[in-house]
């Protein structure tokens, strides 16, 4: 009881783990150097081609290696030392970045040469090493922890550093380039990944843990794929944030809204888009000293209605700063949305299954960004920018209603320590 005690009170409990700081330490550089590198190939890329496509297919190169490998991903997150793993890709995720900063050098001639195509070459095994990284990573954070009644906690802090890495990453990438040049921001990628794989490498390796039915790669697949269709809380949970994003993707149609409607410019454009992170970045501070226990399910399906009332607000939104603030205050129920199913995820799922279902929730919500902004750019050209974005939000209360009335389990969820058993 007191641990439990302490795990409630305590936001930097999990912080005096000194395993768990350095996971911190890793996934910050790892995150800084990834945003850092998006904004840079996407300058690059469009500065070569002048060709708005090319931007288009810089994600596309990276996401569909990820979704195809991720269900293999997760077999052999459950199969081989996860920390292994994580060594192994973010070793090649250094080479990459090498690869890149290789290409910008003046002794390199290779993209007078090739053109753009050695950098798609790279983001398509970037994209590999992020689609094993990630189920890879999801289940070893928790072989971190010393107690399940830490998990929530743990979460908290993963979910603050990466929201914080995301702000800061691309603002600094820009202002790299800006000030010191390509080479420069490259330079910072490389160290910072570097710095990654120094952090994960002093990090003990974990034993696997055990698993009393050993079963081939197929039917490991499909156990994996069976655990979370025929696990209510956890399908419904991954459900809702899947269409949140996928019906909600106003993201997408912002440059749209900072110049036609907002009229805002550029400028006006920046903070658009850094305040859902923003939000984010606040609510999880916030849940690190009052983390949600009670009636989690409940407030779970709150948080994404009022996602889905703030996109809703905002695509009648005329003023730049009430604007703001509703994309803040999405970013914000976004968070503790994406908590609690993390840690629904977490707690529900064995030890030994957790990189399979990690791969499945990849899958799910990965690609949700994407497909997302394919949905907004598509329903914007049917229907017009303003009713497109209206047309998400009210999907996405719709989705909430009907999630509400059908997942009885999960409208009764708690995540109080001493309910834990119930849960599992």
């Amino acid at each position: 009881m007191k641990e439990a005690a302490r795990a409630q009170t305590d936001p930097f409990a999990v912080l005096r783990l000194p395993e768990f700081r350095l996971y911190v330490i890793a996934r910050l550089c790892i995150t800084l150097a990834m945003q850092i590198q998006a904004v840079i190939v996407g300058w690059q890329v469009y500065d070569l081609t002048q060709d708005p496509l090319s931007l288009g297919l810089i994600g596309l190169a990276e996401a569909i290696p990820s979704i195809v490998v991720s269900l293999f991903a997760g077999y052999l997150a459950d199969m081989v030392s996860r920390k292994q793993i994580i060594v192994v890709v973010v070793t090649a995720l250094l080479l990459c970045s090498g690869a890149l900063l290789f290409f910008t050098l003046d002794t390199s001639r290779v993209l007078e040469l090739y053109g753009v195509l050695p950098i798609f070459g790279v983001i398509f095994v970037s994209g590999i090493a992020r689609g094993f990284m990630g189920p890879a990573v999801f289940a070893f954070m928790p072989q971190l922890v010393a107690s399940k009644l830490l998990y929530a906690n743990a979460i908290t802090w993963s979910t603050t550093t990466w929201q914080a890495a995301s702000l800061v990453g691309p603002a600094l990438g820009g202002l790299i380039y800006g000030f010191a040049g390509i080479t420069a921001a490259y330079t910072t990628d490389v160290s910072l990944v570097l710095l990654s794989l120094i952090a994960f490498s002093f990090i003990g390796a974990k034993p696997l843990p055990v698993n009393s039915n050993p079963q081939n790669m197929l039917d490991s697949l499909r156990s994996g794929i069976r655990f979370v269709f025929g696990h209510q809380i956890i399908l419904s949970a991954i459900s809702l944030d899947l269409f949140a994003v996928l019906f909600g993707g106003a993201v997408a149609l912002l440059p749209i809204f900072a110049s036609d409607i907002l009229q805002t410019g550029p400028q006006g454009l920046g903070f658009l888009r850094a305040a859902p992170a923003v939000g984010s970045v606040l609510m999880a501070v916030i849940l690190a000293y009052r983390p949600i226990l009670a009636n989690a399910g409940k407030k779970m399906l709150w948080c994404v209605a009022g996602f889905g009332a703030c996109i809703v607000l905002f695509g009648l939104s005329t003023s730049f700063w009430f604007s703001l603030v509703l994309l803040a205050l999405s970013g914000a129920f976004d968070s503790i949305s994406v908590i609690i199913r993390s840690t629904l995820i977490h707690t529900l799922t064995p030890e030994y299954m957790k990189g399979r279902v990690s791969s499945v929730n990849n899958i799910f919500v990965g690609s949700s960004n994407e497909i997302g902004a394919f949905e907004s750019g598509l329903t914007a050209r049917l229907m017009g920018v303003v009713p497109a974005v209206l047309f998400g939000g009210v999907m996405t209360l719709v989705v909430v209603g009907i999630t509400a009335l059908k997942a009885d389990k999960l409208r009764a969820l708690s995540m109080h320590p001493e309910e834990e058993a119930e849960l599992v």
